[in-house]
C-alpha cells in the first residue's frame, strides 16, 4: 500500500511539477499568468493530437515505436500550448492588458478549445482504439517488473516524463541562480525599467518565458492524460483543477524550481491521500484542501519574515509602460 501510495504521489506531483516549473519562469519575468490551468488543457489537446496522427499513420498499432511517438506527442504539445501561451503574451505584454483578467480568459478558452479539438477531430472510437497502446509506451519505465521491490518500484518505475521534468527542475533552478540570462529575466521581473536602463530586451525577456513556461506547463497536461490516466480522455478535464493547484505550488515553493521537486511530491501525496485513506465524505474533502492550507500559511508565514528572496518579484502582476520609465 505505501509503495503504491508513494508512486502515485510522484506520478501526480509531476502534474503539478511542470505547471509550477512554467508559472515559475513567468513569475520571474513579472507575469502572474493565471490562465496556466487552459495551457494545461492545450498542452494535453496538442500531445494527444500529435500521438494519434503517429499512431494512425503505422501499418499497426503493434509498430509504435516509443521515441518517434514521444517526439511527435512532444512536438504537437509544444505547439498547442506556446501558442495558447502567445495569445496571453500578445494581450498582456504588446498590449499591456490586465494580467489577472487575461488569463481567467485563456484559462477558460483553452479548456473550451481543448475540449471542442478532441470531441470534434478525434472520436471516442479513435481514443479507444489508440490511446491505450500510446499510453503504454508513455509509462515505460526503467523498471517494468512487477514483482520488483518497494525501491525500484518508487523510484525507477516511471516513464520519461518524471525524469524530465526533474531535470527540467534542476536546469531552471541553475539557470536563474547561475547565469547572464537567469540575471537579466529576475531583473525584469525585479524592476523591468531598470532592467531596460542597462540595456536589457525587456520585451524580449518576457515574450520567451511565456512561450518557454506555456510549453513546460504543457507538458503536465501531456502527461497527466498519456500516462497518469493511461490514455483516458474522458477525465482530462480534470486537468483545469490540477492547473490552479500548481500556480499554488509556486508560492509554497517561494519561487524557487529546486524547491518545486520535493513541493509537488508533498502536493501530490495530499492530493491523493483523500483516495487512499479511509475517512468521512468530510474528511476527504478536508484533504483535498490540505495543499491550498499550507499555501496560505507559507504565504502569511514568509510575509512576516520578509526576506527579500524569499517574496515574490517586485513587478509582479504589473504592466511595464516604457514612456513612464
Amino acid at each position: 500500500m505505501l509503495v503504491t501510495f508513494l508512486v502515485g504521489a510522484i506520478a501526480l506531483g509531476v502534474v503539478l511539477l511542470y505547471g509550477c516549473l512554467g508559472e515559475t519562469l513567468m513569475e520571474k519575468a513579472g507575469h502572474l499568468n493565471l490562465g496556466i490551468p487552459g495551457i494545461m488543457c492545450m498542452g494535453t489537446a496538442g500531445g494527444c493530437f500529435g500521438a494519434l496522427l503517429y499512431m494512425k499513420g503505422l501499418a499497426q498499432e503493434t509498430d509504435a515505436k516509443w521515441l518517434p511517438l514521444l517526439l511527435v506527442s512532444i512536438l504537437f504539445s509544444i505547439l498547442f500550448s506556446a501558442a495558447t501561451g502567445a495569445i496571453y503574451a500578445f494581450l498582456t505584454v504588446t498590449l499591456r492588458c490586465n494580467q489577472n483578467i487575461t488569463g481567467l480568459a485563456v484559462t477558460t478558452f483553452g479548456a473550451g478549445l481543448s475540449q471542442f479539438i478532441m470531441d470534434t477531430y478525434v472520436p471516442r472510437a479513435l481514443r479507444d482504439s489508440y490511446f491505450g497502446v500510446a499510453s503504454k509506451l508513455f509509462a515505460k519505465g526503467i523498471v517494468n517488473d512487477p514483482d520488483a521491490n518497494g525501491v525500484l518500484k518508487v523510484f525507477f518505475s516511471h516513464g520519461f516524463f518524471v525524469y524530465f521534468a526533474i531535470l527540467l527542475a534542476i536546469l531552471f533552478a541553475i539557470v536563474l541562480k547561475r547565469t547572464r540570462v537567469g540575471l537579466h529575466l529576475r531583473a525584469v521581473g525585479e524592476s523591468p525599467a531598470t532592467a531596460d536602463a542597462a540595456g536589457v530586451n525587456v520585451t524580449a525577456y518576457k515574450y520567451v518565458s511565456i512561450l518557454v513556461g506555456s510549453a513546460v506547463a504543457g507538458f503536465g497536461g501531456l502527461f497527466y492524460t498519456m500516462d497518469y490516466l493511461k490514455g483516458s480522455w474522458e477525465n482530462a478535464s480534470t486537468i483545469e483543477a490540477f492547473g490552479w493547484l500548481a500556480i499554488a505550488l509556486v508560492i509554497f515553493t517561494l519561487w524557487k524550481p529546486g524547491i518545486s521537486i520535493f513541493g509537488s511530491i508533498l502536493f501530490g501525496a495530499l492530493s491523493i491521500a483523500a483516495f487512499v485513506l479511509n475517512g468521512t465524505s468530510a474528511q476527504k474533502e478536508l484533504l483535498k484542501l490540505l495543499p491550498y492550507v499550507i499555501t496560505v500559511v507559507v504565504l502569511v508565514f514568509t510575509s512576516i519574515r520578509n526576506k527579500r528572496e524569499n517574496q515574490a518579484p517586485g513587478a509582479l502582476g504589473l504592466s511595464y509602460f516604457r514612456e513612464d520609465r
